[in-house]
């Protein structure tokens, strides 16, 4: 946060990029706030070996606001632009596997767990096992809560059908 500088949990998941391989993209967020100092985050993140290329280093960097909407679109396309280099592709046409974001008990629902679909797509009616959590998909929602039956490659979605929650981190 550009308020805020780099706090523990951004240095704890540049160490889990890095223990990964996987290349990294800053988004500065909450560069509307009044004392917002994006140059401060980059300092400190190059303290990190994370230079920014406008300073002739490798990691891209992108100021955003969040409320405002501002730098959404060049963020979005800053990671198409890094996954066409990286010439990242998914194939839908497989069984899903992802990653659990959050869990949680909802009343009449029971357990509903925020995914991203790393790979394959997700349908509805789908055998499931989170961890130690397993089940039938009863529903899932997109990231707009609409109701669907389809989720493919870099989708989030919120399901229903385990039987218990699931553990933020746990893979499918």
């Amino acid at each position: 946060a550009a308020d805020d500088g780099v706090m523990p949990q951004t240095l704890e998941a540049v160490d889990h990029a890095r223990a990964a391989e996987v290349p990294m993209v800053v988004a500065v967020n909450k560069i509307d706030k009044g004392d917002a100092n994006p140059m401060r985050v980059r300092q400190q993140l190059a303290g990190q070996d994370l230079n920014p290329e406008e300073w002739g280093g490798e990691t891209g960097f992108v100021d955003v606001s969040a409320i405002q909407g501002e730098g959404i679109e060049e963020l979005l396309e800053r990671v198409v632009l890094e996954a066409e280099l990286l010439e990242l592709q998914a194939n839908p046409e497989r069984n899903a596997t992802g990653a659990v974001l959050e869990a949680r008990m909802e009343p009449g629902l029971g357990a509903v767990t925020d995914v991203i679909v790393q790979n394959g797509s997700l349908h509805l009616g789908d055998i499931l096992v989170c961890g130690n959590a397993f089940g039938s998909l009863r529903s899932m929602r997109d990231d707009r809560g609409k109701e669907i039956e389809l989720a493919g490659p870099g989708q989030p979605v919120s399901i229903s059908g385990l039987n218990q929650v699931a553990g933020a981190g746990d893979t499918f």
